[in-house]
C-alpha cells in the first residue's frame, strides 16, 4: 500500500509525476531494459534528467506548443523520456504502434499534422520510410539505434544538455501554465474496421483515471518490480505505467515476448499486464507441461489443476480449503517458482477472458484481476480491486468512483466522467455521435451491472447480429467458450441474416500434436491431410459439440470450417490487441462464407 511524505501534491498534470517520484523515493532501477543476460537500469534522477533534455531539446528546435512529435518504437525506457519531455515541452506526444503497414502510417502521420517522428529501430524505420516523402508537414526523423542516414536521439540529447539552462525558464513556465484539460497525448486507436481515429486525451483525463486505483485500489508500494510488454503506445499500458510510476514502482522492459518468462524469473517480477490471449497461451503451457508427467506425479498434477478450474474466490469450504492448501504446496508453489517466484498482481483487458484461466491462476496466487474500458474513457471503467480482495468472475470489476455509468434501453454501457476524452481529432461529427447531448459516451457495448456496482460485458453491440429467424446472436460469448478449448487456437462466428450460425475455425496444430502421439498415431505429413484425418475432426467435432450443449437451440454452432491458416497482427486478421478485425476476415474466406450458406459466386 503507498503512501505519500507530507506536503505531496497529486499530479494534475502528467508531468507533475516527475515532482511526486523525486521528492518521495530514491531508487536505482526505476526503468530498466534487457540487455543479453543482463539489465541496462535508469534511476529516478535519471529519468527527471533526461526528460528535461529532451524537452530543452524540442524546444531549441522550434517546436511550438501543441505541435505532434510522433514516436514509433517498442517498450524502452527511451519512450518514457520522450513522453515526459514531449510534454514538459507543451507539445502533443502521438504514439504509434510499430507493427502497421504503410498505408495506415501515411493515414496517420498526415492526419495528426506530424511535425517530428523519433523511431526505436531500423526494421521499424524501414516499414515506414517509403512513405515519408508522402507526409505533408515534412517531419524531422530521429533515431535512438543506429540507422544510417538518421540523426541519433544522442544528439538529441545532447542538444537539450547544451540549452537546458537557456529553456529552463520556459518548461518551469510550462509548469504553471499547462492546463490539466490541455491535450497531453493523441491515441490512434487500432480499430477492427475502417480508418483509426485519433483520440485526444487531456492530462486530467488520464490523472482522474490512474489516481483512484493508485490511492485507493492497490496493495503494492514502491519495493515493487513489475514487467512490462504490451505496447506502451496502447493507453491500457500506457495508463497503468503511469499509475505504477507515481506508486515508485519499478518497470522492466521485456527483451521480446519470446523472453517474456525468463525476463519475469530474472527481475522476480511482482506482476504485469496482459491481454486474455497471453494468459490462454500460458494456461495451455501449464497443461501441456502436466500431459507429459507420468504415474504418480501425473496424477497429483491432474488432482492439482481440477481443484485450481474450480476456485472460489468468495466462497471456499473447509474441506476444498484443505485440498488447495496441500494442492498449492505440491503444485502451485512450483508453477510459481517458474514465473517469478512470487505471488503476483496481474492484470487483464481488451477483451473477456474465460473463466478456468482467471479461476487457475487466481488459485496459484498470480492474482488476476480483470478491468474493462476504452480508449476514449482513459481507459479504465471497471476493474476489480487488489485492496478489498475481491476478484469477481465473470465480471470485469467495480465501477470507478469518479466514473458514471448506466445501461441504456437497448443494453448498451454509457458513460461519462473526468476521464472522458475531448475528442476525436479532426473528427466533431463523429465525436457527437459517440457522445450524446447529455454527454455520455456509448461505449459500443452491451452489459449489466449487477450488486449496484460490478460491471459485466455481455458482448459487443455492433458485433451482434440478428438471424433471419428474429433471433439475437452474441457471438463473442460463444467464440469464448470455444477458444475453451485446447484444441481450437481462434474462431469467428457467422450468420448475420442467416438460418443458423457457423464458425471458422483455426485448429491448433500444435496441440494436435500432442493428441495425436498420446494415440500413437502418425502425424499427417501437412495441414491439409492432417484436417482431412477422421481423428481430426472428431476432437474438433467433440469441442464444438461441448459447447453446444451449453447453448440455445438457435445459438448452437449448426456449421463450422477449419482454416489453414494461422491469424495474426501481421497477416491482419487480429488489431494490435489481438481482437478480431471480422470485416477482413469475411472478406479473406468469403468463399468459405459463401460455401457454408450454398450461396454461388454471385
Amino acid at each position: 500500500m503507498m503512501t505519500l511524505k507530507p506536503g505531496t501534491k497529486l499530479p494534475t498534470r502528467l508531468f507533475d509525476i516527475l515532482d511526486v517520484i523525486s521528492y518521495n523515493y530514491e531508487k536505482d532501477d526505476f526503468f530498466a531494459k534487457r540487455d543479453g543476460d543482463g539489465w541496462i537500469k535508469y534511476s529516478i534522477q535519471d529519468y527527471v534528467n533526461y526528460s528535461h533534455a529532451i524537452a530543452s531539446a524540442f524546444l531549441e528546435l522550434g517546436f511550438q506548443k501543441g505541435d505532434k512529435i510522433v514516436t514509433i518504437m517498442r517498450n524502452r525506457p527511451a519512450w518514457n523520456f520522450l513522453d515526459m519531455g514531449i510534454m514538459l515541452a507543451g507539445m502533443i506526444h502521438v504514439p504509434v504502434y510499430p507493427t502497421l503497414n504503410p498505408d495506415e502510417y501515411k493515414y496517420i502521420l498526415n492526419h495528426c499534422d506530424c511535425k517530428c517522428i523519433v523511431f526505436g529501430m531500423e526494421t521499424i524505420y524501414r516499414r515506414v520510410e517509403k512513405v515519408l516523402p508522402e507526409i505533408e508537414q515534412h517531419p524531422i526523423v530521429y533515431a535512438i539505434d543506429h540507422v544510417e542516414g538518421l540523426t541519433s536521439s544522442d544528439e538529441l540529447l545532447e542538444l537539450g544538455r547544451r540549452n537546458m539552462e537557456k529553456w529552463k525558464p520556459v518548461i518551469d513556465a510550462n509548469k504553471q501554465n499547462i492546463s490539466p484539460d490541455d491535450v497531453a497525448t493523441i491515441i490512434y486507436t487500432s480499430g477492427t474496421t475502417g480508418r483509426s481515429k485519433g483520440v485526444m486525451l487531456t492530462h486530467k483525463n488520464i490523472c482522474s483515471n490512474f489516481l483512484p486505483i493508485a490511492l485507493e485500489y492497490q496493495l503494492l508500494d514502491y519495493h515493487a518490480k513489475m514487467l512490462s510488454f504490451l505496447p506502451l503506445c496502447h493507453v491500457y499500458e500506457r495508463t497503468v505505467n503511469y499509475h505504477y510510476q507515481f506508486m515508485g514502482v519499478s518497470h522492466y522492459y521485456a527483451g521480446s515476448l519470446a523472453t517474456i518468462a525468463k525476463d519475469m524469473h530474472d527481475m522476480k517480477a511482482d506482476g504485469f499486464c496482459a491481454v486474455p490471449r497471453v494468459f490462454e497461451m500460458m494456461y495451455d503451457k501449464i497443461q501441456a507441461a502436466g500431459k507429459n508427467l507420468k504415474g504418480f506425479k501425473k496424477c497429483i498434477f491432474d488432482w492439482a489443476f481440477r481443484i485450481a478450474t474450480r476456485y472460489d474466490y468468495e466462497n471456499p469450504n473447509k474441506l476444498y480449503q484443505l485440498k488447495y492448501e496441500i494442492a498449492d504446496k505440491l503444485v502451485y508453489s512450483k508453477w510459481r517458482e517458474n514465473l517469478s517466484g512470487k505471488e503476483m498482481t496481474v492484470v487483464s483487458g481488451g477483451s473477456s477472458i474465460p473463466e478456468k484461466v482467471i479461476r487457475l491462476f487466481t488459485a496459484a496466487k498470480v492474482r488476476i484481476y480483470e478491468g474493462y474500458g476504452l480508449t476514449e474513457t482513459s481507459p479504465v471503467i471497471a476493474v476489480n480491486v487488489p485492496r478489498k480482495h475481491i476478484i469477481r468472475v465473470g465480471c470485469v470489476g467495480e465501477i470507478l468512483p469518479t466514473v458514471e455509468c448506466k445501461i441504456a434501453d437497448d443494453g448498451e454501457i454509457l458513460t461519462k466522467g473526468p476521464c472522458l476524452m475531448k475528442g476525436y481529432y479532426k473528427d466533431e461529427a463523429y465525436t457527437r455521435e459517440v457522445i450524446d447531448e447529455d454527454g455520455w459516451f456509448h461505449t459500443g457495448d452491451i452489459g449489466t451491472i449487477e450488486n449496484g456496482s460490478f460491471l459485466k460485458i455481455t458482448d459487443r453491440k455492433k458485433e451482434i447480429f440478428k438471424l433471419s429467424l428474429g433471433k439475437y446472436i452474441a457471438p463473442q460469448v460463444i467464440e469464448t467458450k470455444l477458444r475453451e478449448s485446447s484444441f481450437i487456437d481462434n474462431v469467428m462466428v457467422i450468420g448475420e441474416n442467416e438460418k443458423f450460425v457457423s464458425a471458422l475455425i483455426v485448429p491448433s496444430f500444435a496441440k494436435m500434436d500432442e493428441e495425436f502421439k498420446r494415440h500413437r498415431l502418425s502425424i499427417p505429413a501437412n495441414r491439409s491431410e492432417y484436417m482431412s484425418h477422421p481423428r481430426f475432426m472428431e476432437v474438433i467435432n467433440h469441442a464444438v459439440n461441448s459447447v453446444n450443449k451449453t447453448l440455445a437451440d438457435h445459438e448452437q454452432i449448426k456449421r463450422f470450417r477449419l482454416i489453414n491458416d494461422v491469424w495474426s497482427i501481421e497477416t491482419g486478421e487480429l488489431s494490435q490487441t489481438l481482437k478480431l478485425k471480422r470485416k477482413v476476415i469475411y472478406q479473406k474466406y468469403d468463399n468459405i462464407c459463401r460455401e457454408i450458406y450454398n450461396y454461388d459466386k454471385h
